[in-house]
């Protein structure tokens, strides 16, 4: 085991992604945020047009729970998964520091046992293994696992994790599920770990593939229009919930127009909307916003594109 865990040490001192910003900070909110962020979302995207903005925006965890939820969600606009932003604001709300405790970390809204590990092993150099998805690639094809439970993977990964060395070991795993042992075409023969591995002959097989369907949701979206300002509601419910969007109804008015319709895809479905415009008669009531303060709102991705299906129509709109 130690030969192996020099190994891995060497394969991340010449190959491993060492300019990562939250790889080169002790700063336990930054390592906090990246791993927030990096759930659901490539690490080129959260690089290039999130992390550093965001922590501009709100340079420390104090500041973030400060802030005002409409605020954030405008911060984390276009990340998606908004639930993570509004998990992150109210742990943020609730501590001003991190706690270095595991159990402390996973009782904040938001922190999964991953996440928790991840911020013990790299904010506080703690020996704890981590397990996000190259991660859980790399152990089911080591041992040839096509369909482990969460508990045998955890005790793979504790069974394999380099105590003296967790910040290295941790951050070379990813990289090795991000750039060798990856999900199509895995490179066996650069692998660090090839030695080891008991599925390197049909790395494919290991984990199963689980087949899917997505189910396809429509909705009508009526956009109430009064003097060219357009009316938007904050959703209340658990999709979405925080974000301004225009108003979904069973059947649009009669007098509507009709715009087009636009989709988007989420991780559990798809959503088509058709997408019509009322112009209103009666004076303008509240929540009625022109399109340069509509951007200035947190909406979603799907109500961006309804936007922009507007805008193409905007002559329509007085």
């Amino acid at each position: 085991m130690k030969n192996l865990h020099r190994t891995i040490h060497r394969w991340y001192q010449s190959y491993g992604r060492h300019t990562l910003p939250w790889r080169n900070t002790d700063e336990p909110y930054y390592i906090y945020l990246s791993e927030v962020m990096l759930q659901q979302t490539q690490v080129k995207t959260v690089l290039e047009r999130y992390y550093f903005p965001f922590i501009e925006r709100f340079p420390t965890l104090k500041a973030l729970g400060e802030a005002e939820l409409d605020e954030v969600l405008k911060a984390w606009e276009g990340l998606g998964y908004y639930t993570r932003a509004k998990n992150l604001h109210k742990s943020a709300s609730l501590v001003s520091e991190l706690p270095a405790d595991i159990d402390a970390l996973i009782r904040l809204p938001g922190i999964g046992k991953n996440t928790a590990h991840a911020i013990a092993a790299f904010a506080f150099r703690q020996p704890v293994p981590i397990m996000e998805a190259n991660v859980k690639r790399i152990l089911c094809r080591l041992y040839r696992l096509e369909n482990p439970t969460e508990r045998e993977l955890w005790e793979y990964a504790y069974s394999l994790m380099d105590r003296k060395n967790p910040f290295d070991y941790n951050q070379a795993m990813m990289d090795i599920g991000a750039t060798v042992c990856m999900p199509k075409n895995a490179q066996c023969d650069l692998c660090p770990l090839e030695g080891i591995c008991q599925g390197k002959e049909e790395p494919h097989r290991y984990p199963l593939k689980k087949k899917r369907t997505v189910p396809t949701r429509e909705e009508h979206i009526v956009i109430h229009s009064c003097n060219g300002r357009l009316s938007l509601h904050q959703r209340s419910g658990k999709f979405l919930h925080g974000l301004w969007g225009f108003e979904s109804i069973e059947v649009p008015p009669c007098a509507a127009e009709y715009l087009g319709e636009v989709s988007h895809t989420y991780t559990h479905f798809k959503l088509n909307c058709k997408v019509y415009l009322y112009h209103e008669s009666i004076p303008e009531q509240e929540n009625y916003f022109s399109l340069d303060e509509i951007r200035e709102l947190a909406i979603s991705k799907v109500d961006e594109k309804i936007l922009l299906l507007v805008k193409g129509k905007e002559e329509t709109l007085w």
